[in-house]
């Protein structure tokens, strides 16, 4: 089974593998990160890791335990006072088992229990059926529209509590 881990300086092969191998099948749903983004790779991960050990963020990647290899980023961001947004993103050969509904549940939970929050934030374009279904099934309430890099969007939140003792 597939653990959700936060992200550390060696996943970045990995990482870098898993947004090449999937770049196409993201851009179909959201906007491309750009050349630039594979280019400067090596300095952006470490640039994440960096605002990440400032608490203000919190990237979660979701490793094969088997192969080593990420299926996945699940990612908490602009944590503040509670609160905080998500964002992920599956591979493509992922789709279709769960994957996203369980890893979503697993990062709620960790929301909760290790960094403190209890409402969480997300957004998907208008037509990202399957981000729409997954959060619906993982208890996000849709609040709205909004803009999501530009594109309509739909909001959600989420209320998350940590298991009382």
């Amino acid at each position: 089974m597939p653990e959700l881990q936060l992200l550390r300086a060696d996943h970045a092969p990995a990482l870098l593998a898993f947004e090449r191998e999937n770049r196409a099948f993201f851009a179909a749903a959201i906007p491309d990160r750009g050349d630039a983004y594979f280019a400067e790779f090596e300095a952006r991960h470490q640039a994440l890791l960096d605002e990440q050990a400032t608490g203000t963020i919190a990237f979660h990647v979701l490793v094969d335990e088997t192969t080593g290899e990420i299926l996945g980023r699940f990612n908490l961001v602009d944590l503040h006072d509670g609160t905080a947004d998500v964002g992920y993103r599956l591979a493509e050969k992922a789709t279709g088992r769960g994957l996203a509904t369980a890893a979503v549940l697993d990062l709620c939970s960790l929301a909760a229990t290790r960094y403190g929050l209890h409402t969480l934030n997300a957004a998907t374009t208008l037509d990202n059926t399957a981000s729409h279904q997954v959060l619906t099934r993982t208890g996000f309430t849709p609040t709205g529209t909004t803009t999501l890099l530009g594109e309509p969007a739909r909001a959600y939140t989420r209320q998350v509590h940590a298991p009382k003792a």
